[in-house]
């Protein structure tokens, strides 16, 4: 019995120098010194509504690489969008110190003098720039003179443009999920086959969509080329300023109040008291205002739960009429026809979530969205469920039902091209949306040039181990038969 077990020996120590060749290729190769130490970098997203603070993370070996830059972590910032100070521009400024502390303890200390610290402001600083660029240049200067007070690398506090915002929305997205360039198994950078996606970003105060496309834009102004891993890529983008949700919102409050004296898009049962000069003082809104009216005086508006109505007020927000290219979009903006997959993130993600999530509905079809928002809007106050959004709960018609306009009859989405559409807030563990890719064209992470072979096992000399386990694996199977038909015929005599 011992001698058999002592012939085995061989072919099995085969088998198990084979079987550990194979697993061993399946382990990572990692260098072995230490880990490389991480680098970071500070993005404050200062919306029209809000503003967010995101803090990324990369190897620091790994600056010109891909799929490299994580986020570490975020923070909203309490209060409204640095805009809403206009009237005091200090505040603007303090209002950020609660995140910028949390950044003083989630980025280690010895990291915080090379971290670069961006401040990117958009359609809320547009707009109070266009009314009132004394009141911008100080509230840009309240919120510098916070930063400059902390040990980071500012490199500025800037307001994007909308082509800037809608660009970089549509790089985050394609970077995150890896459609520039990815790292294969076989250790080395190819880029993939499936293109990139378009993106769709609705904020406070406007909206963007961002696409490849493959011919030249009609109007120039749409049109943004660009070099990425060495390969070019032609890109149509258009911000609409005044299209954002809130501003929406008051445009619409606007309509109802002159044409109605009841909201449609509210839910019936619901009221409130409206100030005018709440209204009328966003620049989106000035061209509907009155010639005489009080400002000072409060008028009651109740819903009346009426999707015909509400869908009526919507569309005129949108013109259509008027169109000096082979096709246009709306307000006479040119747009080609919208192609391939897109993620829709920002607004357009919260208000998808709640048809999904709080009211149960299917909204896989543009048929099906626009049965989901007649449904929404014939809600009642008392019917109106979701919780901890009650602040929201009136509003969300008309934001479902301007969505719904804006993505079919706007963008021009039709059932084959919707069912291309995710409604996104996060790819992998990262928020979509400008800042990410702000940060990665600021510190130039995303280089011209593909990038060489990552630090790893050569692919001729993986090619070689895979032959060498492969061929003891085959030795030691043949040593093996061989030694089962000896000890079969042995048996036999």
């Amino acid at each position: 019995m011992a001698g058999k077990m002592l012939s085995l020996l061989p072919p099995l120590l085969l088998a198990a120098a084979g079987l550990a060749g194979l697993l061993l290729l399946c382990v990572p190769t990692r260098d072995v010194r230490e880990p490389p130490a991480l680098k970071y970098g500070i993005v404050l997203d200062a919306g029209s509504s809000h503003t967010s603070m995101f803090i990324y993370k990369w190897p620091a070996d790994k600056e010109n690489d891909t799929g490299i830059v994580g986020q570490h972590s975020s923070c909203d910032v309490h209060g409204g969008g640095i805009s809403s100070y206009a009237d005091n521009p200090s505040r603007a400024g303090q209002s950020l110190v609660e995140c910028l502390d949390q950044a003083l303890q989630q980025v280690p200390k010895e990291r915080h003098g090379d971290t670069p610290l961006y401040l990117g402001a958009t359609a809320g600083m547009r707009l109070l720039n266009m009314t009132s660029p004394e009141a911008s240049a100080s509230v840009l200067a309240a919120v510098t003179q916070t930063l400059t007070q902390y040990p980071f690398d500012f490199r500025g506090a800037h307001i994007l443009s909308g082509q800037d915002e809608g660009v970089f929305g549509w790089v985050t997205a394609n970077y995150l999920l890896e459609n520039f360039i990815k790292y294969g198994w076989v250790g080395r950078w190819f880029r993939p086959r499936k293109g990139t996606l378009g993106a769709m970003d609705l904020g406070g105060a406007s909206t963007q969509i961002t696409f490849e496309t493959a011919s030249p834009a009609e109007d120039p102004a749409n049109e943004v080329q660009l070099w990425l891993y060495g390969q070019p890529y032609r890109v149509y983008t258009h911000s609409f300023l005044c299209y954002g949700r809130d501003q929406v919102l008051l445009r619409l409050l606007a309509s109802a109040l002159q044409t109605h004296g009841f909201h449609p898009c509210w839910p019936r049962g619901y009221s409130t008291q409206v100030l005018p000069q709440d209204v009328y003082e966003s620049p989106c809104v000035a061209s509907q205002q009155p010639q005489a009216f009080n400002s000072s005086a409060r008028v009651s508006l109740s819903g009346t739960s009426d999707p015909a109505l509400c869908r009526s007020l919507v569309v005129r927000l949108f013109n259509f009429s008027s169109c000096r290219f082979s096709r246009c979009s709306f307000n006479g903006i040119f747009q080609p026809p919208v192609a391939g997959k897109f993620i829709a993130f920002s607004a357009f993600f919260y208000t998808m979530d709640f048809l999904r999530t709080v009211m149960g509905l299917s909204v896989a079809t543009v048929q099906q969205l626009e049965v989901a928002v007649v449904t929404v809007c014939n809600q009642t106050w008392s019917e109106a469920r979701a919780p901890g959004q009650r602040a929201h709960l009136p509003h969300y018609c008309a934001g479902a039902m301007f969505m719904q306009q804006l993505l079919s009859r706007g963008y021009g989405f039709h059932e084959r091209t919707f069912g291309g559409v995710t409604f996104q807030k996060k790819a992998g563990d990262a928020t979509v949306g400008w800042a990410l890719g702000y940060m990665l064209n600021l510190t130039n992470m995303i280089p011209a040039e593909p990038p060489a072979l990552r630090k790893g096992t050569d692919f001729g000399a993986w090619v070689v181990l895979v032959l060498l386990s492969a061929i003891l694996l085959l030795a030691a199977t043949v040593l093996l038969l061989c030694r089962a038909c000896v000890a079969k015929g042995s048996s036999a005599i």
